[in-house]
């Protein structure tokens, strides 16, 4: 394994300012934010004959572009979005890149997300399954509780609904942690799934939790790895064990840290681990 970032936080970046910055402090691997409005990478340029720019800036930085990522949590109603993250799919092969994630959408209007994942997910996500595999790509949902990948039964819908090995999971344990879900089990339960991970901690704020209870806000937070209680020790070891060799992609939503300082801190902890 080895520790990434996802770009997000340095949007405004150009490609070629993050790729130095990025390679020269150590870091392996890029998960790249792509969005209709955003240039960082433009997609349509990548699909216009700009993809040699793109290997031009990456040749000798010892660094890769681990996933195109396009994060929509309407991508079960808009045929918009449907249509742009088939064009994420198309840049990620020209590029040569394996994975695209992305997100299982939100329930769509009147029903749960039990209904959403049997229905308007197969309807969604068997073609575009079916789409990467003949491009020989994985298409990795991120398990953000507020799309419908919120607990390990919706885990296991998805997965039965779409049955394709080409699509999986960008694992994220801060989402389980704070549900109080075992996301060690998960890891075993799932590990040959998951195609990508995100690396970001949750903190439980104990003294909020005991005054306003587990169905109020405010008493847990993200955090960069090490900051807050995941036990990176037991998740690693468990990413391991199902043999996940790939990228631990940090995405950084800590309050008190700016960008760079935090995917730092987080690369220091996450490699101290690696050791």
């Amino acid at each position: 394994m080895f520790v990434g970032l996802l770009t997000a936080p340095l949007r405004e970046w150009s490609f070629e300012k993050l790729v130095e910055w990025a390679s020269a402090n150590g870091f392996r691997g890029l998960e790249v934010s792509v969005s209709p409005t955003l240039k960082q990478l433009d997609v349509d340029r990548v699909l216009s004959g700009g993809a040699g720019e793109v290997r031009k800036t990456l040749a000798g930085k010892d660094l890769e572009i681990t996933s195109l990522a396009y994060y929509s949590f309407k991508v079960l109603e808009s045929g918009e979005d449907q249509a742009f993250l088939g064009k994420v799919m198309e840049a990620a092969s020209t590029l040569d890149v394996e994975v695209v994630c992305t997100n299982a959408g939100g329930p769509v209007a009147g029903k749960d997300k039990r209904q959403t994942l049997s229905e308007d997910f197969p309807r969604v996500f068997k073609p575009l399954a079916e789409r990467a595999g003949e491009h020989g790509l994985r298409i990795a949902l991120e398990n953000w509780y507020a799309t419908n990948l919120q607990g390990l039964d919706h885990f296991q819908a998805a997965l039965t609904a779409v049955p394709d090995k080409a699509l999986g999971l960008n694992f994220d344990p801060s989402h389980l942690m704070w549900q109080q879900i075992d996301y060690v089990e998960a890891v075993h339960r799932f590990g040959d799934r998951i195609y990508h991970t995100h690396a970001k901690d949750t903190e439980v704020l104990w003294f909020r939790l005991r005054q306003v209870g587990v169905l109020d806000r405010g008493w847990w937070r993200y955090r960069i790895p090490g900051r807050g209680g995941i036990d990176w020790n037991a998740y690693l070891t468990a990413l391991k064990e199902v043999g996940y060799d790939y990228v631990l992609s940090i995405e950084h939503e800590d309050p008190f840290f700016p960008p760079e300082a935090g995917f730092l801190d987080g690369k220091r902890y996450l490699e101290n681990l690696l050791l």
